[in-house]
């Protein structure tokens, strides 16, 4: 019986749907990720000395800090909005997905 529902999920045209979402939307997120991230160690490698200054006068906090506790804070950002649409859309889709596939078993 379960082959049969995995062999319903598989050609069901929701199921693509689904998966291409999700894929497309992780790609995206992912995408974002690296050109910040890859942009940091960039700026690092061939801007240390902006990187290395002072944000004010008289202060030991550089450029590079707060750009750095950004890049963190964008990585949980992503990952919140990724949550947040897995456990709105996606998981929809899903629940769609099963009780359609049930239905017609």
């Amino acid at each position: 019986m379960n082959d049969t529902i995995y062999q319903r999920i598989a050609i069901n045209p929701h199921f693509k749907e689904l998966v291409q979402k999700r894929q497309r939307f992780a790609v995206l997120l992912s995408l974002i990720m690296l050109v910040v991230y890859y942009g940091f160690i960039m700026l690092i490698a061939f801007a240390p000395d902006w990187l290395g200054t002072p944000i004010h006068a008289g202060t030991s906090i550089t450029r590079g800090i707060p750009i750095g506790v950004g890049i963190i804070v964008l990585s949980f950002v992503l990952t919140a909005v990724y949550v947040v649409r897995a456990n709105g859309e996606f998981e929809r889709l899903t629940q769609q997905l099963l009780r359609e596939v049930r239905h017609n078993v």
